[in-house]
């Protein structure tokens, strides 16, 4: 029984830090290049003076397409205060990251990763996963995976930075 219960607690464990916001190191973000869905490049170092939220997606992450609705909406609501958003996708064919864009009328910028290493250099664990940046560069809130709610955190903290 005692058996039983221990690894329960262990799943529980697991799950809360799968699905947790992770702590991260308030250090410089990673800079990367990647090419976006309408042809052009996008350096995350010619963001520097906005709040940035970059989320890595995948066509077939259930999660990834239960959120994307809703950061749609905290797009909408931030970008003419400084916020910007960039969906980097992970799929290896990017007509199927295209299609759902489209699909969903996605109107920031989606990037592709598709080789997986601007993923690595976040040490991508979990999909969705959304890292925010402040206005200097530096990562200051990391979230693994995707519940409902999560939007309001990202509320918070996107108002949080914006403030700053």
């Amino acid at each position: 029984m005692k058996l039983l219960r221990s690894i329960g607690a262990a799943s529980a464990l697991l799950v809360w830090m799968t699905l947790a916001p992770a702590a991260v190191p308030q250090g410089p973000a990673p800079d990367f290049t990647l090419r976006t869905m309408d042809g052009r490049n996008l350096r995350l170092q010619e963001q520097r003076g906005r709040v940035v939220m970059i989320n890595f997606w995948a066509t077939w992450c259930g999660p990834c397409r239960q959120e994307m609705p809703h950061l749609a909406k905290l797009y909408d609501k931030y970008r003419g205060s400084g916020f910007e958003l960039l969906a980097v996708n992970v799929d290896e064919e990017q007509p199927k990251a295209i299609g759902l864009a489209q699909k969903l009328g996605l109107k920031f910028p989606v990037l592709f990763d598709g080789d997986k290493k601007v993923s690595g250099l976040y040490d991508l664990k979990a999909m969705p996963s959304t890292v925010l940046i402040d206005r200097d560069g530096r990562v200051r809130f990391q979230h693994r995976g995707y519940r409902e709610g999560y939007e309001n955190t990202y509320d918070q903290q996107i108002r949080d930075l914006l403030k700053e």
